[in-house]
C-alpha cells in the first residue's frame, strides 16, 4: 500500500464512527450486560468453593467441552476460572459477528449500492475504505475490551492481569474474523455472499475447538488451528500466559496482506469469483412475492437450523441417563439451584430451561426474518414489487410466512427434535411426543413476538430495536426468573411465562389461547398499518 492508496482514510473512519455509534454502542453495551448478567448469576446460584465445583463436574461432559472450552482450573473452579472457560467462546462470537457486519457494511455492501463509487471519486484511495472499516473496528475493539476490562475487575472482583488479558485476547481473535471478513469482501461480489463467508469461517473455528479439545484434555493440536483457542490457551485466572495472543496478530496481519493483495486484483464492483449467469426466463417457482421471499431467506434459515441442530443436540445430551441423579446432587449441594429448578421433576424443569432458551433463538431468527421486510424497503426493492399487479398485502404477508414458518421449523424441528436426539444419544429412554408436545406450547408465544415485530415495522420502523431488548428479557428472565424474585407483572412482559414451564408443568390451554388470539391481532394491526404509511418511510 501507498500513501495514494490510503488517501481519505482518517476522514471515512470519522464518517464511520458517526453513522455507525448507535449501532455500535448497541452491540458493545449488550455484551458489556452480557458480563454483568453472568457475574451477577455466578454469584447468586454459586457462593462456595463446593458449589462451583458441582458445576465444575459438569464441565467436563463431552457436550459442555463442546460449549464452552478447554476446562482449565476445573480443579479449582473460582469465578475467573468459570468465566474464562464458559464465556470466551460467546464473547468471541459476538465481538467477531459485530466486526465481520461492520466491515461489511463498509466495504462490499457501499460497492454494492453504487455509494462506494461516489466516495471514490473524491481524494479517496482504492484502499481507504476497507481500512477505513478495519480501523473502525479495532477502535471499537479497544474500546470494549478496557470496559470488559474494568468491569471484571470492579463487578466480579477478578485480578487485574488476568482480566485485561482475557479482554484483550478476545477482542485479537475477533479482529481475526474482522480480516477474514476484508478477504471474504474481495472474492464475493454481494454482501450477502461476504457474510456468508464470514459466518462460516466462524462456525468452522468453534467447531475445530470444540472437536479439539475433545481429543485431549486441555485441546489438543487441531484446537491451535482455531482462534478462538488462541485466547482460551491463555489459561486466565488460572496461570497466565499471553504469549497466544501474538497468533492473533499475526493471523490479522497475514489475513489483511492477503487482502490487500486481493483487492488489486479485481475490478471495482466486483469479486474475485464470478457470479453464474441466471437463466434466460424465471424459473416458475419465482412467480409469487412468497416464492421470492423463499427464495431470500432460504439460505439464512439453513445456516440457522444447521447451528440450532449441533447446540441442541450437544445441550440435549445432558439429558441422558442419570441426569436426575446429577441433578439432585446438585441441588442438594445449592439451594439456589433447587429455587431455579423448582419442585417437580428436576429433568422436565432442566428441559423446560433448554426449551426457553430455544424458544428465545428462535424468536431471533424470527425477528430478524421479519425485518427483512424493513431491509427491502430501505433498499429500495419493495418500490419496485408494489409497483408490479401486487398488493401491499400479498407482498407483507409473503415475508411474515417465510418469518413464521421458518421461526415454528426452528423451535419444533431445531430445538424439541434436537433435544430429543441428544437425550438418545446419551442413552435415555426419551418419548419424542413428549418433547414436541413440549416445544409447542411455546409457538403461541413466539408468534406473538413476530407479531410484535411486524406491528411496529408497519406502525413505527425506527422502534424496531426495542424488539432485541424484548428477546433479552425473555432470556433472562425465563433462566432466572425465580432467583431474581421478580412479580409477575414483570415476568408477563414474556410471552413464554404464559406458555408455564412445559414440560414441568402441565399445558394449560387458555393461556395458549390469549397468547395466539394476541398474536393474530398484531398481524391484524401489521397489515392494516402497512397499507396506511408511504413506502418508504
Amino acid at each position: 500500500m501507498t500513501a495514494d492508496t490510503l488517501a481519505g482514510t482518517g476522514r471515512l473512519v470519522r464518517f464511520m464512527l458517526r453513522r455507525d455509534r448507535v449501532r455500535l454502542s448497541v452491540w458493545i453495551g449488550s455484551l458489556l450486560l452480557l458480563y454483568v448478567y453472568f457475574i451477577v448469576a455466578l454469584g447468586s446460584l454459586y457462593r462456595t468453593q463446593e458449589e462451583r465445583q458441582t458445576r465444575a463436574a459438569l464441565m467436563e461432559t463431552p457436550a459442555s467441552v463442546i460449549m464452552a472450552g478447554p476446562g482449565y482450573g476445573l480443579d479449582n473452579y473460582t469465578t475467573g476460572a468459570i468465566l474464562a472457560n464458559e464465556m470466551v467462546l460467546w464473547m468471541i462470537a459476538g465481538l467477531a459477528i459485530m466486526s465481520m457486519s461492520e466491515v461489511v457494511r463498509n466495504t462490499r455492501a457501499e460497492e454494492e449500492s453504487g455509494r462506494a463509487e461516489l466516495v471514490r471519486a473524491g481524494a479517496v484511495g482504492r484502499h481507504a475504505p476497507a481500512v477505513a472499516a478495519l480501523l473502525t473496528v479495532v477502535i471499537a475493539n479497544v474500546v470494549f475490551a478496557l470496559l470488559s476490562a474494568l468491569l471484571l475487575i470492579l463487578a466480579g472482583d477478578l485480578a487485574v492481569a488476568d482480566s485485561f488479558a482475557v479482554a484483550a485476547g478476545t477482542s485479537l481473535s475477533a479482529l481475526v474474523f474482522a480480516a477474514v471478513a476484508v478477504v471474504a469482501c474481495q472474492v464475493t461480489e454481494h454482501s450477502r455472499g461476504a457474510s456468508g463467508l464470514g459466518l462460516a469461517a466462524l462456525g468452522l473455528a468453534v467447531l475445530v475447538r470444540g472437536i479439539g479439545d475433545l481429543q485431549e484434555r486441555h485441546g489438543s493440536t487441531l484446537s491451535w488451528f482455531s482462534p478462538i483457542a488462541w485466547t482460551q490457551q491463555m489459561r486466565s485466572y488460572v496461570d497466565l500466559r499471553t504469549w497466544p495472543m501474538a497468533l492473533s496478530v499475526g493471523a490479522v496481519v497475514l489475513l489483511l496482506v492477503l487482502g490487500a493483495s486481493l483487492a488489486s486484483r479485481r475490478d471495482f464492483g466486483a469479486g474475485l469469483t464470478g457470479v453464474a449467469p441466471g437463466r434466460a426466463e424465471a424459473s416458475p417457482l419465482l412467480r409469487s412475492p412468497l416464492a421470492l421471499a423463499w427464495r431470500q431467506q432460504r439460505t439464512g434459515l439453513f445456516w440457522w437450523f444447521g447451528g440450532f441442530s449441533a447446540m441442541f443436540v450437544a445441550s440435549g445430551t445432558y439429558l441422558g441417563d442419570g441426569i436426575e441423579q446429577t441433578l439432585e446432587t446438585m441441588a442438594e449441594q445449592n439451594p439456589a439451584v433447587f429455587e431455579m429448578f423448582g419442585t417437580g421433576d428436576l429433568a422436565d424443569s432442566f428441559t423446560a430451561i433448554l426449551l426457553v432458551f430455544g424458544g428465545v433463538f428462535a424468536a431471533g431468527y424470527g425477528v430478524s426474518a421479519a425485518l427483512r421486510a424493513k431491509t427491502e424497503e430501505a433498499e429500495g426493492r419493495t418500490e419496485v414489487m408494489l409497483a408490479l399487479p401486487v398488493s401491499r398485502t400479498r407482498w407483507l404477508a409473503a415475508q411474515l410466512t417465510v418469518a413464521v414458518l421458518g421461526a415454528t421449523f426452528l423451535m419444533m424441528v431445531g430445538v424439541a427434535f434436537a433435544l430429543w436426539r441428544g437425550a438418545v444419544t446419551a442413552g435415555a429412554e426419551a418419548d419424542l411426543g413428549h418433547f414436541l408436545g413440549a416445544g409447542a406450547a411455546y409457538v403461541p408465544g413466539l408468534l406473538v413476538v413476530l407479531g410484535l415485530a411486524a406491528a411496529l415495522y408497519a406502525w413505527a420502523p425506527r422502534a424496531t430495536p426495542v424488539l432485541w431488548a424484548l428477546i433479552a428479557f425473555m432470556g433472562v428472565s425465563g433462566m432466572f426468573g425465580s432467583l431474581l424474585d421478580l412479580p409477575d407483572a414483570v415476568l408477563g412482559i414474556s410471552p413464554f411465562w404464559w406458555s408455564g414451564m412445559v414440560p414441568l408443568e402441565k399445558v394449560e390451554a387458555a393461556p395458549l389461547v390469549v397468547l395466539s388470539a394476541l398474536a393474530v391481532a398484531l398481524f391484524a394491526a401489521a397489515f392494516a398499518g402497512f397499507r396506511r404509511r408511504d413506502v418508504p418511510r
